[in-house]
């Protein structure tokens, strides 16, 4: 990984950070059939033995996941895979496609290793993406094999978030098309980039969502797909353990702690380079704290048996045991992946082993 650091410190940090991912993921998924058949030769295998986690009724190869935000449109799941993630949440996939925010809308703070994001649900949209995880299934039929996929919906920007029917019928149609692919399924209520969409954590607004995104799951797939909630670390605390309560009262699958960060607490970077980069999503690093603090909320409410995903500022092994110890079953990262490099993943699953 030091020469990945190298590279990224004197090349990447010079090219816009949008293109920068787009260079990168291209290179991954070129890269994915040499990766894949280098685990296959003797003596060259990465990482250690990993351990498998039954969850939600699933057994994933290993705690550690790819966080929703980087492959958004299902273009490379396999090719994730194939760098060591254990599983693959692709998204945030809206009902209809739409073009996200204006450029520029991705920013880094090498500092502070963190990256700021006001990409505003950019994707292709529920039918585009359905239609590949379709041809993915097609092609998997001959070759067993992969990350577990799950799948991230949230509103599409042009739905008012105050017309309670409108707001259902587009998550339902996300649900519809999506979730007889998915083996889970992630209502999306916590990016601060959609306006207005942050107000669904309220429990009042939740549960109806929940439940009717439960309704259609069921009435489109033969076998149950699990479903969760990804919320906000910028939630009271009375307000997590409300959302602890609802996910136990409606028979949730699981809760994914945390999103990104409107926070900007404590944070290394020159006070000019953040006001610079204005709103948006904060993530990496200096995530930890708030993100850990959720997920300590949540398992003291929930008690052991409801499944809980760790994400936001897992760096490296300390930190990924420290959030295990805090009660997650399973474990996300993201940009740790961007700023560590393609071996960052194999290196936290063999340390963990």
């Amino acid at each position: 990984m030091v020469l990945y650091r190298r590279i990224f410190e004197h090349g990447f940090t010079r090219v816009d950070p949008e293109r920068a991912h787009h260079l990168g993921f291209r290179a991954v998924r070129s890269a994915a059939p040499l990766l894949r058949g280098l685990d296959r030769v003797p003596g060259v295998a990465r990482g250690g033995a990993p351990e498998p986690v039954t969850a939600m009724g699933l057994t994933f190869p290993h705690v550690l996941g790819l966080a929703a935000g980087f492959d958004k449109n299902a273009l490379g799941i396999d090719a994730l895979g194939a760098l060591g993630f254990g599983h693959v949440e692709i998204g945030t996939v809206t009902g209809q496609a739409q073009p996200g925010n204006p450029r520029p809308r991705l920013f880094r703070l090498v500092a502070d290793r963190a990256i700021v994001n006001r990409m505003g649900f950019n994707n292709d949209g529920a039918e585009a993406v359905a239609q590949r995880l379709a041809q993915r299934q097609s092609r998997r039929a001959a070759a067993a094999g992969g990350p577990l996929l799950g799948v991230n919906i949230g509103k599409t920007k042009v739905v008012p978030e105050d017309d309670e029917r409108a707001v259902l019928d587009d998550y339902g149609l996300s649900t519809r098309l999506l979730a007889p692919w998915a083996d889970y399924l992630v209502v999306n209520v916590s990016s601060p980039n959609t306006p207005g969409l942050r107000s669904l954590q309220s429990v009042e607004r939740l549960q109806p969502l929940l439940e009717h995104v439960r309704r259609v799951a069921d009435g489109v797939t033969t076998t149950r797909v699990p479903l969760l909630v990804k919320i906000a670390p910028d939630l009271a605390d009375e307000d997590v353990l409300a959302v602890a309560d609802l996910a136990l009262t409606i028979g949730l699958d699981g809760i994914i702690a945390t999103n990104t960060t409107i926070s900007r607490e404590g944070l290394r970077s020159h006070p000019a380079e953040v006001a610079e980069i204005g709103a948006g999503g904060l993530s990496g690093r200096p995530l930890a704290e708030p993100a850990g603090h959720v997920l300590r909320l949540l398992r003291g409410r929930v008690g052991p048996d409801l499944t809980l995903v760790g994400v936001g500022g897992i760096t490296t092994v300390e930190d990924a045991r420290g959030r295990l110890e805090a009660g997650a079953d399973l474990l996300q990262g993201y940009t740790a992946f961007v700023y560590e490099g393609p071996a960052w993943p194999r290196s936290i699953v063999k340390g963990l082993s």
